[in-house]
């Protein structure tokens, strides 16, 4: 689930949780974006701005190290019709459902995974866990991630259609023009003979 890395930037919203400072009874984290953060989201997620951006985490340690995190992401954003260019708003509210295990046995399942999709329909199986990196999840980046993908690339303004202007075809501009205008030419010349 993480974005490509874009050099040496930094994440725009960071909110790490130790995982070995997770209790067994879980943690409940709300997040909400500040405006630098929101700022910097949007640059790197190349939309107009973000007007709010929260999250509602439940962290639960399960067995073997590795983490469970279940919530959602909100957030309001704005953009640019693709259609007419005018700015406008929408809503994200992405559901999250994520587990976390140490990076070698995280890495371990994804091979394994990737093997067994050779042998089945990709659908029927499960994606792996995502990496516990240095003893850290960014539940920040999980939230940006989350919001990331669930924005429409390409968000119209409400009601608009976008219609391809449609010309008929000049019967002179076509491949052969060229060969019909000398062969008309050279049967010109006959005639005036």
């Amino acid at each position: 689930m993480s974005r490509p890395s874009t050099g040496s930037e930094p994440d725009p919203w960071r909110v790490p949780v130790l995982v070995a400072q997770i209790p067994d009874t879980g943690l409940h984290r709300k997040l909400e974006a500040s405006a630098a953060e929101r700022q910097a989201m949007a640059e790197a997620g190349g939309l107009r701005e973000i007007l709010s951006a929260q999250a509602d985490f439940d962290v639960v340690p399960r067995s073997g190290g590795r983490v469970q995190v279940t919530g959602s992401v909100r957030a309001r954003i704005g953009q640019t019709c693709v259609v007419t260019l005018d700015p406008i708003e929408s809503e994200v509210d992405e559901e999250v459902d994520l587990t976390f295990a140490p990076e070698a046995e995280a890495r371990r399942l994804a091979d394994l995974i990737a093997e067994g999709r050779d042998d089945k329909d990709s659908s029927e199986v499960a994606d792996p866990p995502e990496p516990i990196v240095n003893g850290i999840i960014d539940l920040g980046r999980l939230a940006t991630d989350a919001l990331f993908l669930a924005i429409d690339p390409y968000p119209r303004k409400e009601g608009v259609v976008f219609e391809a202007e449609v010309t008929a075809p000049d019967p002179e501009d076509h491949p052969f023009a060229v060969l019909k205008a000398l062969q008309d030419k050279k049967q010109d010349k006959k005639k005036g003979k």
